[in-house]
């Protein structure tokens, strides 16, 4: 492992104690440190697994709703409306993400995406990346608890089960 994977993964390991085991490789810098798109790129997976995991864990669900029902959680007007509801509840480090994450040059929105939907979708996505990275789980589900508390996850009559 070279030095900087060390470092990295020395920094990472202090904020993993609530983990016994490290589930992924870690990145080559600190997450506060990492491209923001490429924290995005990390987190645009993570969030869509999260929600994946949620709708799954619900009761009488039908398999042919699961993908309908994650396309409007994950969407980039959905995720900017998560981010809104989120933001009074995010740590100064926090906030810095997501504003490093929103600024990122990101290129041209998908197909039917509004620009500024996009761009916060995009900050929502860095923000569970760092998240991720950072193995802060339990903040992960944190997050995701309040969301359902207040939307667009809320009315689903069931929490999160992540770690943490």
């Amino acid at each position: 492992m070279s030095e900087p994977q060390s470092a990295a993964r020395e920094g990472m390991d202090g904020e993993c104690r609530e983990h016994e085991r490290w589930p992924v490789e870690p990145p080559a810098r600190p997450p506060h440190l990492m491209n923001p798109m490429a924290l995005a790129y990390v987190g645009d997976a993570v969030f869509e697994l999260l929600v994946r995991q949620h709708l799954a864990a619900r009761p009488n669900h039908k398999p042919g709703e699961l993908h309908r029902s994650a396309v409007r959680y994950v969407s980039a007007k959905a995720q900017r409306a998560l981010l809104d509801k989120l933001k009074p509840h995010l740590t100064e480090e926090e906030a810095e993400i997501v504003r490093r994450g929103r600024n990122a040059k990101s290129g041209p929105p998908p197909k039917g995406a509004d620009m500024v939907d996009y761009r916060h979708a995009t900050a929502l996505e860095c923000l569970f990346g760092w998240l991720y990275y950072a193995g802060r789980f339990g903040r992960m589900a944190e997050l995701l608890r309040v969301a359902d508390e207040e939307g667009p996850l809320a009315g689903s009559g069931s929490r999160p089960t992540q770690g943490g």
